[in-house]
């Protein structure tokens, strides 16, 4: 058996209790991982709501989607893996308990130098920036992004990274002390969205790539923002996930608007990223990317960790020790 903190209906924070559940059986191709630690992310608390469903053949009430720890025992198919070596991994649910299983392919050691609470606060953040922003959003060297929240974990996660591959980085923040990390992360221009409009303070700049979290009204301003050619990538809607589009603006400017979510996805498609990622964001960990890792929580205070991840008042992201 192992201990385990259970979504045990869909509410507030405190709904949340840790409980005893059997340790998940593995596949052929799979590796169980003792989990030190678990990234916290917005999908938990979209789950834990009732608003976010796990995946078919996934824990329904377990969350928890990036995980760092020991590899225990493996299936009768792995060949990559072997027991004791020190992974972390993107998971599609069950992150926040003792043990999960994983596919092999989806471990990525820890770098040298690197903490389990460090780990566990990468996969989720790390994936869904290289897709969106250099992969759908093509950002290239010598290109401008405009990153909305850049203090959270997503936005701290790409400012690092748009800049470790020479683009311009603009972003947005809600208070004088996030401008000032954006800022020290690497960004070029922070706009506190609260004292102006973003749209106007960056009127003059040449934006080809923008990361939107936030939709709603945002969404005109940012096709006002974007130059020719320019691409427009979703990955949530806080905002509002309606809005008008202005055709011929977007033709006569050759926009792009596209959007991914991650967390369905088929093994198909996340193996081959996490290759990538593997290759092209590793080297990099340590360097001219670092974990942005605020505040660590034990498991029995996974809700604590989600009243915080709610009120905002955080820098990068928040891990728990399992």
């Amino acid at each position: 058996m192992m201990r385990a903190m259970v979504i045990t209906k869909p509410g507030e924070p405190d709904v949340l209790q840790v409980q005893e559940r059997a340790i998940p059986a593995i596949a052929e191709c799979e590796v169980l991982i003792h989990v030190k630690a678990a990234g916290i992310n917005r999908p938990d608390i979209f789950q834990r709501k009732g608003n976010y469903p796990a995946p078919a053949g996934t824990v329904e009430d377990i969350p928890g989607l990036e995980v760092a720890g020991i590899i225990t025992q493996l299936g009768t198919e792995v060949t990559e893996r072997k027991v004791g070596e020190k992974v972390c991994c993107l998971v599609a649910g069950g992150g926040y308990a003792e043990y999960v299983v994983a596919h092999q392919d989806m471990c990525l050691p820890i770098p040298e130098g690197v903490s389990f609470e460090e780990a566990a606060i990468l996969p989720e953040t790390v994936y869904t920036v290289w897709d969106n922003v250099f992969r759908r959003g093509a950002l290239r060297k010598g290109e401008s992004i405009l990153i909305h929240g850049g203090a959270g974990g997503i936005g701290s996660t790409a400012i690092q990274l748009a800049k470790a591959f020479g683009t311009r980085v603009l972003t947005t923040v809600s208070s004088d002390e996030k401008e000032a990390y954006c800022l020290q992360l690497g960004a070029d221009k922070a706009v506190n969205y609260r004292e102006s409009d973003f749209r106007e303070v960056l009127q003059e700049e040449k934006v080809n790539v923008v990361l939107d979290s936030i939709g709603g009204d945002y969404f005109q301003k940012n096709l006002d923002l974007l130059d020719t050619d320019g691409r427009l990538v979703y990955i949530n809607a806080m905002k509002g996930h309606k809005v008008e589009l202005n055709i011929l603006k977007l033709m006569q400017k050759r926009i792009l608007i596209t959007g991914s979510t991650l967390r369905a996805r088929e093994l198909s498609f996340k193996i081959p990223l996490t290759g990538e990622i593997h290759q092209h964001v590793w080297p990099l960990i340590g360097k001219s990317f670092r974990p942005q890792l605020f505040k660590v929580f034990p498991l029995e205070d996974a809700a604590e960790a989600h009243e915080l991840m709610e009120n905002g008042v955080f820098l990068g992201k928040l891990a728990l020790v399992i």
